[in-house]
């Protein structure tokens, strides 16, 4: 049956691939270590007490209709309210766009963007960039970010490759990698975009900036977020934000996203959104914005929530330098922020008991999951190499009970290849 070009040729996401075999064995009754998504057991990490409360007391007050297009007018007000406090940022209602989580923003704000023919900046591994820019039909123009720099791009990588571009996509704290950009670095991407806006005539479509910091909240140690606007104060006009509640309050069922950018832009997205119909619904919307003011009930959250992914990030890491001292072909990159952790495990050609041999790292990643029972995502389902060996691990579904456990057979998978 002939379909479009778009369904016809568009990828489909490795990691819902892999989730469905994983699922489907834990049905048959295997256990297995899933790592793979980056989403909460809430049973482990529930949502705000304060929140819920708030949400099922919109309910019973019947918040059950069609919210306005642009999200209600409490929410946006709170949003403001919330980013001016803890960030420092200023946006007015009318440059705030809520939706039901980031995806639907990321599509309306590359809509709103990007012509078919485009250049699109963006590194790998990244969190579907690449998908965007095949929904868009524009052109990929992709930096290979590397484990010396925490696989974080450079300014020196993208300063040959933005020249005639329309959008730059950066994530940081970054999905799938656990790393951020620094203050300097973030700095010195800022001002390549300053620079090669200057050299565009008026007529021409300017670089602008998609920065994903869904996960800003969620930093460890020194690690500090900075934000593109706040550094560079010029740039407003032509970055646009997105950011929700999914990730800083383990809300990723509860679908509130929201974006913030110059009024124009914001307003595309809206006409967009508005046909695709992807609202955050009433009544979460309600319970939000009257969650996001409680300063106090969030801090305290927070507090608890990020020791709590901190501890699993660190202990992981920590069996993986052990391995690694013990000579097994691993390696780990200590987790600055968000909810996963970045790990090497470079055991392609080596062979299995039985003398079969693991040709390629997609192998690799099977025989982790039929051998040590370890689900996680290899990057090349972030847009890297086929044969990186490098891998995601997500800690919002692990207990910490599961870390010794899965640690330990991990270390004896490894050690019957040879």
């Amino acid at each position: 049956m002939k379909l479009s070009y778009l369904s016809e040729t568009l990828v489909g996401s490795e990691i819902v691939k892999l989730g469905n075999q994983i699922k489907e064995r834990i049905r048959n009754g295997e256990r297995i270590y899933n790592f793979t998504i980056g989403d909460f057991d809430s049973a482990v990490f529930p949502i705000p007490q304060q929140l819920e409360k708030e949400i099922i007391e919109a309910y019973r007050q019947r918040y059950t209709t069609y919210p306005a297009a642009e999200g209600i007018l409490e929410l946006r007000k709170s949003v403001a309210a919330f980013i001016k406090e803890r960030e420092g940022l200023e946006y007015g209602v009318n440059e705030i766009q809520i939706a039901s989580g980031g995806r639907p923003l990321i599509y309306s704000i590359f809509r709103a963007i990007v012509d078919k023919g485009d250049k699109v900046v963006y590194a790998v591994p990244s969190w579907n960039n690449n998908h965007y820019v095949h929904f868009t039909e524009a052109q990929h123009i992709v930096v290979e970010a590397t484990p010396e720099n925490n696989f974080m791009p450079r300014a020196e990588d993208l300063k040959p490759l933005i020249k005639g571009a329309s959008l730059l996509c950066l994530c940081t704290p970054q999905n799938p990698t656990g790393t951020m950009l620094t203050k300097e670095e973030l700095e010195k991407i800022c001002d390549l975009i300053i620079e090669e806006n200057k050299s565009r005539a008026p007529h021409e479509k300017k670089l602008f900036l998609l920065f994903d910091q869904m996960y800003w909240t969620l930093t460890f140690g020194n690690n500090e977020h900075y934000n593109p606007v706040t550094l560079r104060p010029e740039l407003k006009e032509v970055t646009v934000y997105v950011d929700g509640i999914s990730k800083v309050f383990a809300a990723t069922g509860v679908r509130v996203g929201w974006s913030l950018g110059p009024e124009t832009i914001i307003a595309k997205v809206k006409a967009i959104l508005s046909h695709v119909g992807a609202w955050a619904p009433m009544a979460e919307q309600v319970a939000t914005a009257k969650y996001l003011l409680q300063k106090e009930a969030i801090d305290s959250y927070l507090i608890d929530f990020k020791k709590a992914i901190h501890y699993r990030l660190t202990e992981i890491a920590k069996g993986f330098q052990q391995l690694k001292s013990e000579g097994f072909s691993v390696d780990v990159i200590e987790p600055q922020g968000a909810i996963y952790l970045t790990i090497k495990i470079d055991v392609a050609g080596k062979k299995k008991a039985d003398g079969t041999l693991l040709e390629t790292q997609a192998d690799v990643t099977q025989y982790l999951l039929d051998e040590a029972k370890l689900a996680i995502v290899p990057f090349y389902a972030f847009g890297a190499a086929k044969n990186s060996p490098w891998y995601r691990l997500g800690v919002g579904t692990c207990r910490e009970e599961e870390i010794p456990e899965f640690l330990g057979k991990l270390k004896e998978a490894l050690g019957k290849l040879s």
